[in-house]
């Protein structure tokens, strides 16, 4: 029994005391920190008597900064708190629900930095296929190392936020020249980020994972990819994916996953030793994608080739930093089966093979007005599920330059 009178919050729904995710909603006081409760969101200002003056001071603010900051310990301590208040059969002092569908989301956290890997072999394969022509093939580093990029981290957008159709050049086909002008060929990118906190470091061993992660968000990292067909030559993307990356409002904390942890796939040959993990960081978390109303895809994360225990160890092995507030993403999730494609890319086979909607309406690529939303979920303790909250963008036309 619980004194939130939820029928959502249960330990057989998503949203139920075993996930307990963070965001922060928009109120008519301001932006206020909070855990989803179901259909619900609980503000943690309302009940610092019960959190205690140390948790609270953690919470109490308008963003997840503090929080991220104090490290894995807190982040521990904090969430047995709330399992216990939000379990109780007495709601404490100052408690009070809110919709969460009836309040805006509000970036939850300062990005610091952004880091985007390509770690799907089933998606650099078929890329591979799709650009390239003939079978499916890697590149000689990609078993070797997770390949990533930098992000630009000024333009990570929460979840529900508009997504403007950039300008750039791109190459017509016959043509000397290139043009500039709209992209034609706006994709979306199914992906799995992770919000990084507790001390600066470097050269951090795949063991300390939870150390310097707090917690999973769904990502979306929208893809020019007409633009970047041009511009990565040689080097990687840029104006084609800088333009947004949208990320989910509500943070599932990492510690909610320890069920759903599984193994990487076995890896071809020896990995350098910083890259050996001595304990599987594999998450099976199921994605689903839908554009407008229709679901076009069901990409599976326990496929990935590399964790993000290890892509964690990558990006700092070289005394590059990571800090409260980074943020990296798995890069496009894809299964072996079409229907589990992450991105536009694949599922139309570079824009050959229209994709149907449930309206008949047939897409290669976005158009202004579509509406793409990424969901997830993973097997909790004791067969519950843990909810991953919701990423969605909208096209607008691009804007006149």
């Amino acid at each position: 029994m619980s004194w939130i009178d939820d029928p959502e919050f249960a330990t057989g729904k998503p949203f139920g005391p075993q996930t307990l995710p963070y965001g922060v909603l928009g109120t008519s006081s301001g932006p206020a920190v909070a855990v989803r409760v179901g259909r619900h969101a609980l503000p943690l200002r309302g009940i610092a008597e019960a959190l205690g003056p140390r948790l609270a001071s953690l919470v109490d603010g308008t963003c997840l900064d503090p929080l991220l900051a104090a490290g894995s310990r807190a982040w521990r301590e904090l969430r047995e708190r709330l399992i216990d208040i939000v379990t109780a059969d007495r709601a404490p002092a100052g408690a009070e629900l809110l919709r969460a569908d009836w309040h805006t989301l509000m970036l939850p956290f300062t990005v610091a930095d952004y880091v985007d890997f390509y770690s799907s072999r089933h998606h650099a394969e078929n890329v591979g296929s799709i650009l390239r022509g003939g079978s499916a093939s890697l590149p000689p580093n990609w078993t070797h190392l997770p390949i990533g990029y930098h992000g630009r981290s000024g333009t990570v957008v929460v979840s529900g936020t508009d997504i403007e159709r950039p300008c750039g050049q791109r190459k017509v086909s016959g043509d000397s020249r290139p043009v500039f002008g709209p992209t034609r060929r706006l994709d979306f990118e199914a992906e799995v980020g992770f919000v990084c906190g507790g001390e600066q470091a470097s050269a951090v061993p795949t063991a300390e994972i939870g150390e310097h992660v707090f917690g999973v968000a769904l990502v979306n990292d929208w893809s020019a990819r007409d633009v970047q067909a041009w511009e990565s030559q040689p080097l990687g993307p840029f104006l084609a994916k800088s333009f947004a990356t949208s990320v989910a409002g509500w943070i599932t904390p990492l510690e909610a996953l320890d069920s759903a942890r599984v193994s990487v796939p076995e890896p071809e040959q020896a990995l350098q030793d910083y890259l050996v993990e001595s304990e599987p960081w594999g998450l099976d978390l199921r994605l689903e994608v839908q554009c407008n109303d229709t679901v076009v895809s069901r990409p599976p994360f326990a496929e990935m080739a590399w964790s993000p225990a290890q892509q964690l160890a990558h990006m700092t092995v070289n005394g590059s930093t990571v800090r409260p507030g980074d943020l990296f993403a798995s890069g496009t999730v894809s299964g072996p089966e079409p229907g589990q494609r992450g991105c536009l890319l694949e599922l139309t086979w570079g824009g050959t093979e229209p994709l149907t909607l449930d309206d008949g309406e047939q897409r290669t690529f976005l158009q202004d007005g579509d509406r793409v939303t990424l969901a997830g979920s993973a097997p909790g303790p004791e067969g519950t599920v843990i909810g991953l909250g919701e990423v969605t963008g909208t096209i607008l036309p691009a804007a006149r330059r």
